[in-house]
This record gives structure tokens, C-alpha cells and sequence, in this order.
């Protein structure tokens, strides 16, 4: 059940120990005002699983999305069982080519979207994105999960519901974002 449901017995631990630092504001989130949100970026480690599929998830709900790693190889192509996942949802990760933190060019509006609440901290140790906007993804998870872990490596069933979870974040952030729809 921990390998279906949370990836490894690590992956349960860190989800754990992230409700106190989410609930206490431990986690380095930033709030932004929902009015000024224009573009969705969705951050994670390798920027070929989570985040990937969150980018793709919020395009096809009609919302500015993009998404970066923290520590991404730039043009990476999508894990290959997390494009198998996405497209027993219905969409299409073939396409997507990873992009570094370094790589990704800040614009106004910007809303980052963290899988982890250690990369909300990266986020606000990085000079150039600490005064930005940052979020837990996980908020919007029904129940809310502030660590949504690595799915990359682990079981296909983790993966599938990792994605799930993914796309039911994204689906609450079409509410909670007006500003981000595209026109």
C-alpha cells in the first residue's frame, strides 16, 4: 500500500513531516495576490515527471503554465512511464523537453508551484526567484498533500496516482486563478 499510495516509506516520512512545516509556515511560501497571477509554473527536481505533467495539465485546462527543475538536464525528454501515465489520462507528455532553474526566464505574473517544501526553500535561497510568488502544489489536492513525492524510478501505480493528484491540483487552480486562463 505505502508504494501505490506514497512512492517508498521516505516519500510517507516526508509527507508526514511536511504538515507541521506547511501548517506553522515553516515552508517558505510566498502568497501572492490571485489577482496579479498570470502564468502557472509548475517546479520540481527533474522537470521530466511532476512538474512536466503539471505544465501539460494546465495547458489543456486553458491556463498559461510552464514549468522548470531545480536541477534539470535542459531538453530531456519526459520519463518515459510518466508519459505512459499522463496518456492513460488523456494527455500527451511526448513532447515536453526539460528546462533547468537556471534556463527559465521570470516574467510578471509569475506563480511558482512547488512538489516539495525543500524546493520552496531552494526557490527562496536562489537570488534571482526569491521575492517571487511560491506555493506548495499539494494545497490544492483533495485532501491536501504538501509533498507530493518523486514518482520518478518507483512503482507504476505510485506514478499513476501521483499524476492523478496532479491533475486534480490543477483542476482547483483553474478557480483559485482567474488571471492565468488564456484570453
Amino acid at each position: 500500500m505505502i508504494r501505490s499510495r506514497f512512492g517508498t516509506f521516505r516519500g510517507l516520512v516526508r509527507l508526514a513531516l511536511s504538515y507541521p512545516q506547511a501548517l506553522f509556515h515553516l515552508a517558505e511560501e510566498r502568497r501572492p495576490d490571485p489577482a496579479e497571477v498570470r502564468r502557472l509554473v509548475f517546479v520540481c527536481q527533474g522537470n521530466i515527471c511532476r512538474s512536466a505533467f503539471a505544465e501539460v495539465a494546465a495547458r489543456s485546462a486553458g491556463l498559461r503554465a510552464a514549468s522548470f527543475g531545480l536541477s534539470a538536464a535542459s531538453g530531456r525528454g519526459a520519463h518515459g512511464p510518466a508519459i505512459a501515465a499522463a496518456a492513460a489520462l488523456g494527455y500527451d507528455l511526448s513532447a515536453h523537453r526539460a528546462l533547468d532553474a537556471g534556463d527559465y526566464v521570470p516574467e510578471s505574473g509569475d506563480l511558482l508551484l512547488a512538489m516539495e517544501v525543500r524546493q520552496l526553500h531552494r526557490l527562496a535561497a536562489d537570488p534571482r526567484l526569491a521575492d517571487r510568488p511560491r506555493l506548495l502544489l499539494g494545497r490544492w489536492t483533495r485532501p491536501a498533500l504538501p509533498h507530493l513525492h518523486d514518482p520518478y524510478g518507483l512503482d507504476d501505480r505510485y506514478m499513476a496516482q501521483c499524476l492523478c493528484r496532479i491533475e486534480g491540483a490543477v483542476d482547483a487552480l483553474v478557480k483559485g486563478f482567474p488571471g492565468a486562463r488564456l484570453s
